[in-house]
């Protein structure tokens, strides 16, 4: 008597569980947006250079300005 009703109350909680699904399923409504989207994409690049000079390579440029 006691397995029946262990059965029957797992079959009521299947079932009971199956009809929440079906009933929740149906609440899901996709539509498209009016107007179309925009995205803002502000993007402000900098670039530093920077640059060191070994000592002889300053000395020869000091010493012959017109080489660049």
């Amino acid at each position: 008597m006691n397995r029946f009703r262990l059965t029957t109350m797992r079959t009521m909680t299947i079932l009971m569980l199956a009809g929440a699904t079906v009933t929740t399923a149906g609440c899901v409504n996709v539509t498209a947006p009016d107007k179309p989207i925009v995205i803002n994409l502000n993007i402000s690049v900098t670039q530093e250079v920077v640059y060191r000079l070994d000592n002889e390579a300053k000395t020869l440029i000091q010493q012959n300005p017109g080489i660049f």
